[in-house]
C-alpha cells in the first residue's frame, strides 16, 4: 500500500517528477564503488521513495551512485565440470546392476556384451542365483559363472529382455594420485548413487580377512559404503578404473568406516580375472605366486609376531618340493620379512610364478634358506 501510494503522490506532481528526472539522469553517470555501496543505496532510495516532497531549498544535484543488484554467476570451468560430472554418471549408470542374494544385496558392472557381469565375490558369496535389476528397472534372474576369493571377483551372467550396455575399462596402471574419481553403486539399497573423490593412493596391500590379501589396490576418497562393493570406480572420462571393494574401519569408532577411506580392486586385475572366468570358467593365471602351504601366526618368546608356522604342505607343490615340512616357521621371502600370514599374503600377491628364496626355521632351531619355485595360485 505505502509503494502505490508514493507512486500516485509522484505521478500527480509534474514538477515534481521533472525533478526526479533530472536527478535520475545524473545519478546514471556514476558507477556504483562496490556491492554493499550499492545496497545501502538501494535501501536509502527506498525510504527516500516514501517520505514526503522535498522541499525547495533541497538541492537536487546530489550525486547518488546508481542502483544496481548483485547476482551470484558460476564460472565457466564450474559450469563445465559440473556438466562433465553429469556426462559421466549418465553414460556409466546403465551399466551398474543391483545383485541381490537371500543374504543381502551388492552392486556389480556389465562387462561385456553377452550379459557377463563383474563383481565382488563376497558379493555372491555361495549363491549360484541372482536378483540383478537394472537401471531401467527390470530385474532378471542371473546365474554364477565363476569366482575367484583370491582377488575377491567373481562374474555371474544375466539377460535382460532390452539387453546390455557394457561398461568400458581403463588402463588402471596410468593412474594418478589426484585424479577425480565417482564411484557408482547400490549403497545401503539405494540404486545409482554416486559419490566423488580422487585417487588418494595407488598400489596399496590391504588385508581384507579370512586369510584374503587384495595386492596393488586403488585408495579413493570417494565414499564406499555397504551395498557399494562391486560397483563401479570410474573416471572423469567414465571408464571404470576401479571395482570399490572395501572401506577403512577406524578401531576408535567401534570398527565402523573411516570417512573418505576406501579401497577398489584396480581395473586391471577386473579384466585379468573376469576375462578368464568368462572364457574358461576358472583362473589358470591370477597373476600372483603361492608357495603352497596353510599357515597360522607364530609369536616368539617376547611375544611378538615371530614369522608363519606351516600347518600344512601341498603334496607335489612349491614348499613340499623345496623340502618343507609341518612345524616349520617361514621368516622371509626373498629377504623381505613375514612376521604375520597377512604379510606372507601381500608378499606372494606381488609376486609371479617363479624362483624366490624363502627363510625357515625349522622345530629343533636351525634356520636355513631354501630356493622355492613358486606357481601361479589357482582359482
Amino acid at each position: 500500500m505505502a509503494a502505490r501510494a508514493c507512486g500516485v503522490m509522484i505521478e500527480n506532481d509534474s514538477d515534481h517528477r521533472e525533478e526526479v528526472a533530472d536527478r535520475m539522469s545524473r545519478i546514471r553517470t556514476l558507477a556504483p564503488a562496490s556491492g554493499m555501496v550499492a545496497a545501502g543505496v538501494i535501501a536509502a532510495l527506498t525510504l527516500a521513495g516514501c517520505s514526503s516532497a522535498p522541499s525547495a531549498t533541497a538541492s537536487p544535484s546530489l550525486p547518488t551512485p546508481a542502483l544496481t543488484t548483485p547476482t551470484a554467476t558460476i564460472a565457466p570451468s564450474g559450469t563445465v565440470l559440473q556438466q562433465v560430472f553429469v556426462n559421466v554418471v549418465n553414460k556409466v549408470r546403465p551399466s551398474v546392476v543391483e545383485i541381490s542374494t537371500s543374504s543381502g544385496l551388492g552392486s556389480g558392472v556389465v562387462f561385456d556384451a553377452q550379459g557377463d557381469i563383474v563383481t565382488n565375490a563376497h558379493v555372491v558369496g555361495t549363491a549360484t542365483q541372482f536378483q540383478v535389476t537394472y537401471f531401467t528397472g527390470q530385474t532378471v534372474t542371473g546365474s554364477l559363472v565363476g569366482t575367484y576369493p583370491a582377488d575377491d571377483l567373481a562374474v555371474i551372467k544375466a539377460s535382460p529382455s532390452n539387453g546390455v550396455t557394457p561398461a568400458t575399462f581403463a588402463d588402471s596402471s596410468k593412474l594418478q594420485v589426484g585424479d577425480i574419481t565417482l564411484a557408482i553403486g547400490n549403497p545401503l539399497g539405494l540404486a545409482s548413487s554416486v559419490t566423488e573423490g580422487i585417487v588418494s593412493f595407488t598400489g596399496r596391500t590391504v588385508p581384507e580377512g579370512n586369510g584374503v590379501v587384495l595386492p596393488d589396490v586403488v585408495q579413493t576418497s570417494a565414499d564406499i559404503n555397504p551395498g557399494n562393493s562391486g560397483g563401479a570406480l570410474v573416471n572423469i572420462d567414465g571408464q571404470v578404473i576401479g571395482i570399490p571393494t572395501l572401506a577403512a574401519s577406524d578401531p576408535q569408532l567401534g570398527g565402523g568406516a573411516a570417512p573418505g577411506i576406501g579401497f577398489a580392486l584396480p581395473s586391471n586385475v577386473a579384466k585379468l580375472i573376469a576375462g578368464q572366468l568368462v572364457s574358461q570358467g576358472k583362473v589358470t593365471n591370477g597373476g600372483r605366486a603361492t608357495v603352497g602351504i596353510t599357515g597360522t601366526n607364530s609369536v616368539n618368546q617376547a611375544g611378538q609376531p615371530g614369522g608363519v608356522i606351516v600347518r600344512t604342505v601341498q603334496p607335489g607343490g612349491p614348499a613340499a618340493n623345496a623340502g618343507m615340512h609341518t612345524g616349520d616357521v617361514i621368516v622371509q621371502i626373498n629377504g623381505q620379512q613375514t612376521p604375520s600370514l597377512s604379510l606372507l599374503h601381500g608378499i606372494l600377491a606381488g609376486l609371479s610364478a617363479g624362483s624366490a628364496s624363502v627363510t625357515i626355521v625349522h622345530r629343533n632351531g636351525s634356520q636355513q634358506t631354501v630356493p622355492v619355485s613358486l606357481t601361479n595360485l589357482p582359482g
